[in-house]
């Protein structure tokens, strides 16, 4: 080749390469940089020249920006209730879709307690139906939602040398003499079975009714009756003189014994201190009921 002549097809491959690179953006400032003048403060009408270009509709990054004040149950656009979870002496203020059913609620009680849904009771005047919503069952802003169960620790923990060594104990107590033959409370049982003393059910195992529990004896003889705040968390015991408002949670313990010849009634004791002197006797009450007495006050599982 000639020195001068240039080789055939250079000037077609630097027009391709000069097309396939893309000519860069350059703002106002950027571009009196590149002509080596001093960089200055751009003017107003220059100040648009220098902003990112917006993003457009549907882009990635914008959709990012948007707020995710979602509710953790799910609950964005629609209405939510405050409630109360309560269970086991221990609250969990949580905001929940009051459109939202019974079963929904138990998953939800579910992920802040660990407890299986199978297992829980839920309460709010009464058991909550997993097939209606909080709105129809008139669940309010503020309710309190007691719930009544135990974690699968504790149940597999009823087979441990513990529980065995509990059971022992038990089984030499109940060689002891009745509590219903005890003087104490002979006197009180001497006066026979109360007239307006509620309907038991032998062998059964039911729901509190919705209305106080009434028709018994207390140890200095007089009647008393047992009304089980749930949305308060109290119990209260009422006589013809006053009435009791007592915290479940002071309640240390519950004890139980059917009278001895009329075994679907019960003799049953509320321990207010910390020793056997400061129960509180409850006599006649129904076997059908006693042990979701217990479970309410205690706020956990009997185990039978």
């Amino acid at each position: 080749m000639r020195p001068g002549m240039e080789e055939p097809g250079m000037d077609t491959e630097a027009e391709t390469v000069a097309t396939e690179a893309p000519p860069r953006p350059v703002n106002c400032l950027e571009a009196e940089a590149a002509a080596g003048r001093r960089p200055r403060t751009p003017a107003p009408h220059e100040a648009a020249c220098s902003r990112p270009p917006a993003q457009p509709p549907g882009d990635p990054a914008a959709q990012a920006s948007v707020s995710n004040g979602e509710d953790a149950g799910g609950g964005a656009g629609r209405e939510l209730v405050d409630l109360k979870i309560i269970w086991n002496k221990t609250k969990h203020d949580v905001k929940f879709p009051l459109d939202s059913t019974g079963s929904e609620l138990k998953q939800k009680i579910h992920s802040i307690t660990g407890l299986p849904p199978a297992m829980q009771k839920v309460m709010y005047k009464g058991l909550v139906p997993e097939d209606k919503t909080l709105r129809e069952i008139k669940v309010t802003s503020g309710a309190k939602i007691m719930v009544v169960g135990s974690t699968i620790n504790d149940v597999l923990a009823v087979n441990t040398p513990k529980d065995a060594a509990q059971q022992d104990a038990k089984a030499e107590e109940n060689k002891k003499e009745p509590l219903c033959r005890q003087k104490q409370h002979r006197k009180v049982l001497d006066k026979g079975k109360p007239e307006d003393v509620m309907p038991s059910v032998k062998g059964a195992q039911e729901r509190l009714p919705t209305v106080p529990l009434s028709g018994m004896y207390n140890k200095s003889g007089g009647k008393v009756r047992l009304t089980f705040k749930l949305e308060q968390d109290q119990l209260w015991i009422g006589t013809k003189e006053r009435t009791e408002k007592l915290p479940m949670g002071s309640i240390k313990n519950v004890v139980s014994e059917p009278i001895e010849g009329h075994e679907d009634y019960h003799m049953m004791a509320f321990q207010l201190g910390p020793t056997e002197a400061s129960y509180y006797w409850v006599y006649w009450v129904p076997t059908q009921y006693v042990d979701a007495i217990k479970d309410t006050v205690l706020g956990k599982w009997q185990y039978f």
